[in-house]
């Protein structure tokens, strides 16, 4: 396939990375290491393949970590079940992502680390695998990957793109380099008409809004024998969760169940820590407040006498949206952006929420409007909505049944989107 000549900063960049690759590549090797990941996998970060490929068509999603990842399972299973002779690679660069795709991964469909963005890198990646067609998740574009796919001739789609004003202000600096890149892809679907608009503005009036991707992902997974466990631990006692919290919203979380226990003394509040690792710093909050707690990573319990319980552990949240009726989704009361609010809709939760959450705005307007959800500004608006929910659970009932409403009406998306992409790619 012809491909236009690159712009002077895509040469100079794919000389610099071919530099640094080495060094990258230790530093990644030292980081896989620490996060237990098998050293045998390690060489996939430089194009060697540790899998062998399947016969017949593949089609190659790559994604940046974990929420990218686990966005396109859905569209994985729905199209495989529509392609039965189509099978499936996902790529993505985090030791979180390759662990939880590992539990996730749908029929005829596995997953390699990608490769760095050194062309050597990139050529023995598409040597082995050969895709017959590519497509990008939300923002992880990378040059050299993506000039060595095109070159081979394997059509590209950028799926579920979304940039922020900011990220669209530094690509318009360098309009020529953002128009060769992006002008690579045959298909771009947008998750707003934001980010369709800036696309638009660049010259790629092939840009089209889409759906939400992260919309049809559907109820995250859970152990059943664990929620019944903890069902019977709890007791039918009153609970909520504070789910995907950062720095400076624990603080907010707590406060606002502090007040709650004076009104509700067996009230349990689940923190949910966005990032495990993190749960050192959330346990000396509890601890300063003198509140008894249990921690999940070192195998305490909610028992009785636990007002706060810190379930910092990976891969249980859908555990917690199952358990629990009312949901509080952090990253939206510090400027993080906000957090995916399908998941615990899907779940059939009350979802409160703050006031920052830029990176799904679409999302929660449309949320807000069907009912289901609740925007809280500080720590005495939650305390005040959460002791409402508790007191009159007519209405904790009613935000409920309209949050899995919400979330049903998403799944329309998965056949037009499926549709759209075969034929983009020519699959179909």
């Amino acid at each position: 396939m012809r491909q236009p000549a690159p712009p002077g900063l895509v040469r100079l960049y794919a000389r610099l990375a071919g530099l640094v690759a080495p060094l990258a590549y230790r530093r990644i090797s030292v980081r896989l290491q620490a996060q237990d990941i098998d050293p045998k996998r390690f060489p996939e970060r430089m194009g060697r393949a540790t899998a062998a490929r399947p016969d017949g068509k593949l089609l190659w999603f790559h994604a940046a970590s974990v929420g990218e990842s686990l966005s396109v399972l859905r569209l994985i299973e729905y199209m495989g079940e529509e392609q039965p002779t189509l099978s499936f690679l996902i790529t993505s660069g985090t030791a979180t992502s390759a662990q939880l795709l590992a539990r996730r991964l749908p029929p005829r469909c596995q997953h390699q680390f990608a490769p760095l963005d050194s062309r050597s890198a990139v050529r023995r990646f598409l040597a082995h695998w050969r895709p017959d067609a590519a497509v990008f998740v939300e923002s992880e574009l990378w040059p050299n990957m993506l000039r060595e796919t095109h070159r081979t001739g394997v059509p590209l789609a950028l799926l579920n793109a979304r940039i922020s004003d900011r990220s669209a202000r530094q690509w318009k600096r360098f309009g020529r380099t953002a128009r060769y890149l992006l002008g690579l892809f045959a298909m771009i679907h947008t998750q707003d008409e934001r980010t369709t608009r800036h696309f638009h503005d660049l010259g790629l009036t092939h840009a089209v809004t889409g759906q939400n991707l992260k919309s049809a992902s559907g109820p995250l997974p859970y152990d059943a024998e664990q929620l019944q466990s903890l069902r019977q631990t709890l007791a039918e006692r009153p609970n909520w969760v504070a789910s995907s919290t950062h720095p400076g919203e624990e603080e907010i979380i707590l406060d606002a169940h502090e007040a709650l226990l004076a009104t509700h003394p067996d009230l349990l509040l689940i923190v949910v820590p966005r990032h495990p690792e993190r749960g050192d710093e959330v346990q000396q909050l509890i601890e300063a407040r003198n509140m008894t707690q249990a921690r999940r990573s070192t195998g305490g319990a909610p028992g009785p006498g636990v007002q706060v319980y810190l379930a910092d552990t990976m891969g249980e949240t859908g555990l917690w949206y199952a358990m629990s009726p009312i949901v509080c989704l952090g990253g939206s009361f510090t400027p993080v952006g906000g957090h995916n609010p399908y998941e615990p809709a899907y779940a059939g939760a009350a979802v409160l929420h703050g006031p920052l959450y830029a990176n799904f705005a679409g999302a929660y307007a449309e949320f807000s409007s069907a009912g289901g959800t609740v925007e809280i500004a500080d720590a005495a608006a939650l305390t005040d909505e959460i002791g409402r929910l508790l007191t009159q659970p007519d209405q904790l009932r009613a935000l409920c049944t309209q949050s899995s409403r919400f979330a049903a009406a998403q799944e329309d998306m998965l056949g037009t989107l499926s549709d759209t992409l075969s034929r983009a790619l020519g699959l179909r």
